[in-house]
């Protein structure tokens, strides 16, 4: 009955669209006028546009897959399994968060505070669940967080042209080198 090419913007866009919905109820509650329901609409309404904003954010940090493999998140462990290798790490251990280009391909390069690095490619199955996970992170821009995926213009055919660029998108907050003062 729906054409494909329809469904499948419908399945991308599904989150903003419920959210955006919402935003329209809020505003509708609060066009009923009263003491009552006009700041419980208004809230609804800016609970429901904060719910949008994010939503966006998440539509466009998501990839088509292409790559092997499968990233997970799951208790605060990120898994990415493939057959070329894969790893875990633990959100509380993460301490940078670098996006490379390499042969061609984007990789999410995460480095724990043992000097050990998990590569997961951008497109690999399940990465957008990396979006959540990231923003719960101390200090994280979710609106750089997309405009490093999106790659601020470079388009998809100059990636090998981008070979070896790596863009440092996070580092935890105040884990330098101590000096002791006498």
């Amino acid at each position: 009955m729906i054409r494909d090419e329809a469904a499948l913007w419908l399945h991308r866009w599904r989150e903003v669209l419920a959210a955006g919905g919402a935003v329209l109820f809020g505003l509708w509650v609060a066009s009923k006028g009263g003491f009552l329901l006009m700041p419980a609409g208004l809230a609804i309404a800016a609970v429901a546009a904060g719910l949008t904003l994010q939503a966006f954010r998440r539509m466009r940090f998501a990839q088509a897959t292409a790559a092997p493999g499968i990233v997970e998140v799951d208790e605060a462990q990120i898994a990415y399994l493939s057959a070329e290798g894969g790893g875990f790490v633990s959100l509380s251990d993460l301490m940078e968060i670098r996006l490379l280009a390499l042969r061609g391909r984007r990789f999410w390069r995460l480095r724990q505070a043992d000097g050990q690095a998990l590569l997961i490619p951008v497109d690999a199955a399940g990465a957008d669940q990396l979006f959540d996970a990231f923003t719960v992170l101390p200090g994280m821009d979710s609106a750089a967080l997309v405009a490093a995926v999106e790659g601020n213009g470079a388009s998809r055919a100059s990636l090998p042209a981008l070979d070896g660029i790596s863009h440092i998108v996070w580092q935890r907050p105040g884990k330098g080198i101590a000096t002791r003062q006498p």
